[in-house]
């Protein structure tokens, strides 16, 4: 059974203000929006290195590419980057459970983490308990890790890096 495929442009004729087209256009644009991914991307100020390596140890993360700014295909900017960060990190991404984070030494050491925490969940209370002393470790603990009303273990904690974590264990849908 073969069938003949249409465009738009083969129903002109009874769409002549175009609404119907511009009605089409306006579904496959809503489509792509929610066909869209989220994810985080942290400018570590010149320290992206040991980050890689302090998630590697504390949270079992699992770096997946790295690129240095002097392994940058095209040329960097002149002026861009502060002295010294010729051979920082430009690009990576690793892998924190199932969560892809990218992340770079960015251009500079004035960036900070402000605004926002990354919530980290676990399926028990022990790993929950060992990743967030792990990400306290030279850090700030916000708030320890407590039984709430929404979780058997929840707590907030700033690593050394100035990143904010919420970890938790889900608890029991209400």
């Amino acid at each position: 059974d073969i069938r003949p495929l249409y465009e738009m442009e083969d129903f002109a004729e009874n769409d002549p203000q175009g609404r119907i087209g511009d009605h089409e256009e306006s579904l496959k644009r809503m489509m792509s929006l929610q066909m869209a991914s989220v994810q985080p991307y942290l400018f570590f100020s010149g320290r992206c290195e040991e980050a890689l390596a302090f998630y590697e140890q504390a949270l079992g993360a699992k770096v997946v590419m790295k690129m240095r700014f002097s392994d940058s295909p095209d040329p960097v900017p002149e002026g861009m980057l502060q002295t010294g960060f010729e051979n920082k990190i430009m690009h990576s991404s690793f892998m924190v459970g199932k969560m892809a984070i990218m992340a770079s030494d960015g251009c500079d050491d004035k960036s900070k983490f402000d605004g926002f925490r990354l919530a980290l969940s676990f399926p028990d209370e022990a790993t929950a308990d060992s990743a967030f002393n792990a990400l306290a470790e030279g850090g700030k603990v916000d708030m320890p890790l407590v039984k709430t009303f929404w979780s058997p273990r929840y707590g907030m904690v700033t690593d050394k890096f100035g990143v904010g974590w919420m970890v938790m264990v889900p608890g029991e849908p209400m």
